[in-house]
């Protein structure tokens, strides 16, 4: 028996996978010989614009034209790590190169880091330092996350200006004024804003982080990032045009850019008898003569009275008078079979069974353990703080925007991410020409993506016009065919929505994986224990069940196949 059953299921599977990977096997040649709706209506519909380069006049401005290589040179420096003490360089490659993904403008190229966890730096010297005393500040830049960002930065520094500074020596260790631009890595998500302050009094210059910067935005399409500092001590950092965070970098940063005046005074300690608890036990109170610490919190109820209809003799639970000792039980292995115990129908009768006893009710006379009520402390001097002195490092500057002078910008990165493309960098003076910048590049692209993205997304096919539209009874195995069919061309695209359009595959999957885990566990089980013929009337009886469940299961997937084909046609009416 056991050699026969083996030799069934190994047949139904090796003629099941031969079906499969016929049927594979066309479903790939329908797919290869029509090309997607959504690609030919991405062909047809998406009129991409050539690349002109935009005139506009900044002390820095790059769009990456075929001379790049002039203006940026990538760093070879070589890094002694302090935590570890070991060396690392700058090793990640950089092209400049049109987008593989969602690309908006025809030979528009981007600045692109190619390697993924390697560290990554890449300069460009201004050709005159920018000054910014009583000046408005404007950085602007685009970034593409083309394969995502999973940890890693993509934000720029303004270097200072330098002498010393050689670009094949830019490292994490080179002087910059500003970093600004999206950082991502586990729960850190943000939009830097950096800059570095120098200390009038002691030369010494100290980071001023953003205190509560708004959240990077991780998506394929472009997005515009654009940082405004205003000669009035204003910033304002937008994305995609809009403005996401505005402040005032004299209140906004951390630590702050002016020190406090005063300080405490470290000199002062607070006295040996100074109390500072408001409240003590009043030590005059007496614990009540009455007052009985011992008492119960619950006491019987001596006015309670047992039901009369209560039954002592009668237990709450009895074994199941239905329940049968199975067929493979074998008491000499598996011991003596006791049945389940159920309630005992005779105590849903009457008020209750078994042993009565008298049910439990707050004590009256509980009061717990005494203690003494608190009263106002009368040494109470408050709360001790240390007195204040004058703070001998204080200074205020009042104009921080005033930052030093800006010699280079460069990309010093470390990324788990490759393909992150820069492009349309703009630093400079002007507000409007970084609106204009935007205007010509960005926002043109930016609506040419989302077209592109919005086609790409997957969508329910149509039904095929010469599909089946016969029920399960009328031809089972044309109507199990459409339903694979219709359920493999979308779990291609996306396997949630073809569980939704098509529950009925997506079950039938499932339902065979467990049949086959099922079969398995029967055949581990005749391998180590003798087969068990069942009884005749047992099978009868399993074999009406189970037809029984099946003509329901058909006459509820005919009556609802029509409908879910007219739901299908509006749905992929509206998704056009």
């Amino acid at each position: 028996m056991q050699v026969r059953l083996t030799a069934v299921f190994a047949a139904l599977l090796y003629s099941t996978a031969l079906w499969g990977t016929s049927f594979a096997h066309d479903l790939d040649d329908d797919l290869l010989e029509e090309p997607s709706s959504s690609a030919a209506a991405s062909a047809v519909t998406i009129e991409k614009p050539l690349f002109t380069p935009t005139v506009i006049k900044a002390p820095f401005y790059e769009q990456f034209t075929d001379d790049w290589q002039k203006r940026w040179t990538p760093s070879r420096a070589t890094v002694k790590d302090r935590t570890d003490n070991e060396n690392w360089a700058y090793v990640g490659q950089w092209a400049v190169e049109e987008p593989h993904v969602l690309k908006g403008i025809e030979g528009d190229k981007g600045l692109v880091v190619k390697n993924a966890a390697a560290h990554h730096a890449i300069s460009a010297k201004f050709d005159k330092p920018l000054d910014n005393t009583g000046k408005t500040l404007v950085v602007q830049y685009e970034v593409k996350l083309q394969n995502g960002l999973e940890c890693g930065g993509a934000y720029l520094k303004l270097l200072k200006d330098n002498a010393a500074l050689h670009a094949e020596e830019f490292s994490n260790a080179s002087p910059y004024v500003i970093m600004f631009g999206p950082d991502k890595c586990g729960a850190t998500n943000k939009v830097h804003f950096i800059f570095k302050h120098k200390n009038p009094k002691t030369g010494e210059y100290e980071e001023k982080h953003l205190k509560t910067p708004p959240m990077a935005r991780v998506t394929k399409q472009t997005t515009l990032y654009t940082l405004i500092v205003n000669p009035d001590q204003t910033y304002e950092i937008k994305m995609d045009g809009a403005r996401v965070k505005n402040g005032s970098l004299l209140e906004d940063f951390n630590p702050p850019v002016n020190p406090a005046k005063e300080i405490d005074d470290p000199e002062d300690k607070k006295p040996a008898d100074w109390v500072e608890d408001p409240k003590i036990a009043d030590p005059a109170a007496k614990k009540p003569a009455d007052w009985d610490e011992d008492a119960p919190f619950e006491i019987k109820d001596e006015k309670a009275v047992k039901p009369a209809d209560w039954l002592d003799d009668e237990p709450q639970f009895i074994p199941d008078p239905k329940a049968e000792k199975p067929e493979e039980w074998d008491d000499e292995e598996d011991g003596d079979w006791i049945a389940p115990t159920v309630p005992n129908p005779r105590c849903t009768e009457v008020s209750g069974c078994g042993k009565w006893t008298q049910p439990s009710i707050p004590n009256p006379a509980y009061k717990g353990k005494w203690r003494p009520p608190y009263i106002d402390n009368p040494a109470y001097k408050g709360e001790w703080a240390p007195r204040k002195i004058p703070n001998p490092d204080f200074y205020e500057d009042k104009t921080p925007a005033n930052f030093e002078p800006i010699g280079a910008i460069g990309f010093e990165l470390w990324t788990m991410s490759n393909d992150i493309l820069f492009d349309n960098i703009y630093i400079g003076h002007s507000v409007a020409d970084a609106e204009k910048l935007q205007k010509e590049t960005f926002d043109i692209k930016t609506a040419i993506e989302q077209k592109e993205d919005a086609l790409n997304a997957p969508k329910a096919p149509e039904p095929p016009a010469d599909s089946p539209t016969a029920s399960f009874k009328e031809d089972p195995v044309a109507f199990i065919k459409a339903k694979l069919e219709l359920f493999l061309a979308l779990v291609q695209k996306d396997p949630l929505e073809a569980i939704k359009a098509v529950p009925e595959a997506a079950g039938g999957i499932i339902a065979l994986l467990v049949t086959i885990f099922a079969v398995l566990s029967s055949l581990i089980g005749l391998a180590s224990a003798p087969a068990k013929v069942p009884k005749v009337a047992e099978i009868k009886e399993k074999v009406k069940k189970a037809e029984a469940k099946v003509e329901a299961k058909v006459d509820s997937s005919s009556s609802s196949d029509e409908g879910k084909k007219k739901t299908s046609r509006r749905t992929t009416r509206k998704a056009e």
